[in-house]
């Protein structure tokens, strides 16, 4: 089964770009994986302490996975798949298409204010010709009636 990867950050893009995933999953009968990457910057303190605020970070990506699970659940009937790592998100990224032969297409969101497309889109474009898989870029500002209508 084809999945598509999609990156589930703090960003408001990661709205439209988790719905595009979900929708063009459903209407051909794909998965969907979740990537979450924790920097590794994050935890440069003690252990104990970083070891609070990485368990922490993990709780927090666990609870915003669910909000999007249960919507592609009850809307799209896709069942997602949460993956979390740890390190530099490019390079995270590229590790999850590397080892899951399933992963068909990545999906970013697109910032849409002036400040361009945020850095993780402007990171991959660079070097989006030597992806092993297409990238979908989803514009942040699309309408959820667009979406549908694209996907």
């Amino acid at each position: 089964m084809r999945k598509f990867l999609v990156v589930l950050d703090d960003s408001r893009e990661c709205l439209n770009a988790m719905r595009f995933a979900a929708m063009r999953a459903a209407r051909t009968k794909g998965g969907v994986t979740i990537l979450s990457v924790i920097p590794p910057d994050e935890f440069n303190h003690w252990i104990g302490v970083g070891d609070l605020m990485r368990e922490e970070a993990r709780e927090r990506i666990h609870a915003h996975f669910e909000v999007f699970a249960k919507w592609m659940r009850d809307r799209q009937g896709v069942d997602p798949v949460l993956v979390i790592r740890e390190g530099d998100v490019v390079s995270e990224i590229l590790a999850q298409v590397r080892e899951d032969e399933d992963i068909g297409v990545l999906v970013l969101g697109a910032a849409s204010g002036k400040k361009g497309p945020g850095p993780l889109v402007s990171q991959l474009s660079k070097g989006s010709g030597s992806l092993p898989i297409p990238v979908t870029i989803v514009p942040g500002d699309l309408s959820k009636e667009r979406l549908e209508s694209i996907t």
